[in-house]
């Protein structure tokens, strides 16, 4: 069971993805400002190294985000960690998406609603196997769920609302790659840092254009 005390990570090469997603919306000089506020100073100039060792703490990534909402207040905050994690997502397929097949024409050329189910299930893999972040995918006739059940984002913080905007903004982007440009309604519906159980993201899958 996972407790407070516990530490879990990402690998280093997701930890410098976060960073240098968030740079291209805010760029150098507010991540720093970020930094600074949240006493990670280590990373100024010196984002973690890309390689897949489990070197950057849950801690760091839920610190980071509340200090967005510090900087930015909570809606400007959230504003940009949802646009960041879409900027994760570009960074996450290039590094990522070959391991998997996601971006093999075989896969491109499938059925939508079989992208998305073969490629939710493949990108939760890319978590569970690379990181210490956990995922389940389920799905219904009109929904995908998306459950984080050990999520960095919120870790040890107490919200007033759903706050893994980040993961939101990662998924937004995958299923706008994985559609050809189509847009689908995506809500945070739980959140462990809002006392829920679960941190779950309910996907519609049909699209909205």
């Amino acid at each position: 069971m996972d407790t407070p005390a516990t530490t879990y990570h990402y690998p280093n090469r997701m930890g410098r993805i976060v960073l240098m997603s968030l740079e291209e919306i805010i760029g150098r000089s507010g991540v720093n400002a970020v930094l600074n506020r949240v006493d990670l100073k280590d990373y100024i100039g010196n984002y973690p190294p890309h390689n897949q060792e489990l070197g950057f703490p849950f801690k760091h990534v839920s610190l980071i985000l509340s200090g967005l909402e510090t900087l930015y207040g909570p809606h400007g905050g959230r504003g940009i960690a949802l646009r960041g994690g879409r900027s994760c997502f570009q960074y996450g397929l290039r590094e990522f998406g070959p391991l998997f097949g996601l971006t093999d024409l075989t896969f491109r050329l499938l059925p939508l609603q079989t992208k998305l189910k073969v490629g939710g299930n493949s990108f939760a893999e890319v978590f569970n196997r690379y990181s210490d972040q956990r995922v389940e995918v389920e799905h219904d006739s009109k929904y995908i769920y998306w459950r984080i059940t050990r999520c960095p984002m919120c870790w040890e913080r107490q919200t007033d609302a759903p706050a893994c905007d980040l993961a939101v903004g990662v998924l937004q982007e995958a299923l706008y790659w994985v559609s050809g440009g189509k847009f689908f309604h995506i809500e945070e519906t739980h959140c462990i840092g809002h006392g829920d159980e679960y941190c779950t993201i309910v996907i519609e899958k049909n699209p909205m254009s």
